[in-house]
């Protein structure tokens, strides 16, 4: 989001797992969600901490001494944006960040009128599953902002009925859903083309199923898919695309 809105100058430090833009490979690293490096974070003296709300511990620290904190949270998909004008508006970028969510938020909103009054089909948004099985499968539920992005791409959520951000299923789950298309994400270290086919007819095991019965099970890589930031929009008319290849020719 800093970089995006042309902050990323004022960055001094990110997590461990931050691999975009391609300018945060030369800034210090510091630790994750669970494990952050706070003797690293006060080496740097910095001015402002950008914090996830459930970072309990680490926002105590910081109150201990005296630095300050941009605590967030992301839940659906309009926390995103709004996250991007509150923290535009912290670090004296509000201008560009306004600029930036507004062009997101037109982009989104081009999206769903692209595939507006076209046939949903039931798709099942899947975000891990154990290598070569179809067990641990996690998929998106009813609720949050992978959710969100399947309503925008002209999806209907096999498992919008479950109001959670992430639902566990069996293959008996998977079964008694039927959906039409599945879609599993990948992200980190992409599969090799070879790894991805070969995943891909991990589905053959379960044949009856409408989306592999009718070869609608696509495996897509890209961190945008999970990352919540601007690169959301671009995930979104990837899945929109897969949905409803018709909507854009």
């Amino acid at each position: 989001m800093l970089f995006a809105m042309g902050a990323g100058k004022v960055v001094v430090g990110v997590t461990s797992y931050d691999n975009y833009p391609p300018e945060v490979a030369t800034l210090p690293k510091l630790g994750g969600l669970l494990d952050p490096n706070v003797e690293r974070i006060f080496s740097l003296k910095p001015d402002l901490v950008i914090v996830y709300n459930t970072q309990a511990e680490l926002k105590q620290q910081l109150e201990r001494v005296g630095i300050p904190m941009f605590p967030y949270v992301h839940r659906d998909l309009p926390d995103v944006t709004a996250t991007i004008r509150a923290l535009g508006e912290r670090v004296g970028f509000a201008a560009q960040a306004n600029t930036l969510a507004d062009g997101m938020e037109r982009k989104l909103g081009d999206i769903r009128s692209r595939v507006a009054g076209r046939q949903r089909p039931r798709t099942l948004l899947i975000f891990g599953r154990q290598q070569g099985t179809l067990q641990n499968i996690d998929a998106s539920g009813g609720y949050g902002f992978l959710h969100d992005m399947l309503e925008a791409a002209g999806g209907n959520d096999a498992v919008g009925d479950i109001t959670r951000e992430s639902v566990q299923m069996t293959t008996e789950m998977v079964l008694a859903r039927a959906p039409e298309v599945i879609v599993e994400m990948h992200y980190g270290a992409s599969l090799t083309p070879a790894q991805m086919e070969t995943e891909k007819h991990v589905w053959d095991a379960l044949g009856s199923v409408p989306a592999v019965r009718s070869h609608r099970v696509y495996l897509v890589v890209g961190d945008e898919y999970v990352v919540p930031g601007p690169r959301l929009v671009s995930a979104t008319e990837r899945l929109a695309r897969l949905l409803h290849p018709d909507a854009f020719k």
